[in-house]
């Protein structure tokens, strides 16, 4: 089931790169993406709230709070650059380098999370790498 959730996240990134670019056409880079944000937090903690999870947050330890935190560093310091990136370049050219984020999510993934690292998984990581590279070379 992970697959099927895995590829409709990339069909919806890849909406978010065409939306995104059209967004940002008329408005700074970081106001788009405080916009954005908002209407994320809307629509998340709405979810939670239709589906009843909002009352496990007490429930959350620090532990699991403070990765959450740096999760929302990372990934609004990763929509900053990608809106000012989009308002720069074409999404072309973007996205290809963006997605760098998966080959190296790949090898953090062994290092830090000590997953498996096999020749398939290399050798996809460097086909990926080489890939993006191509497009925007």
């Amino acid at each position: 089931m992970w697959q099927v959730y895995a590829l409709l996240a990339a069909v919806f990134a890849a909406l978010t790169a065409i939306f995104s670019k059209l967004g940002v056409r008329d408005v700074d880079s970081g106001l788009a993406t405080a916009i954005r944000v908002g209407f994320i937090l809307l629509l998340t903690w709405g979810m939670s709230l239709y589906a009843g999870t909002w009352r496990e947050v007490r429930q959350i330890g620090g532990h699991t709070w403070l990765f959450l935190f740096l999760s929302a560093v990372a990934t609004g310091l990763s929509w900053l650059c990608y809106f000012k990136a989009l308002q720069l370049g074409d999404v072309s050219r973007v996205a290809p380098l963006d997605k760098l984020s998966v080959p190296l999510a790949m090898l953090l993934g062994v290092l830090v999370l000590g997953e498996p690292c096999d020749p398939k998984t290399v050798a996809g990581g460097i086909l990926i790498t080489a890939g993006a590279l191509l497009l925007v070379l």
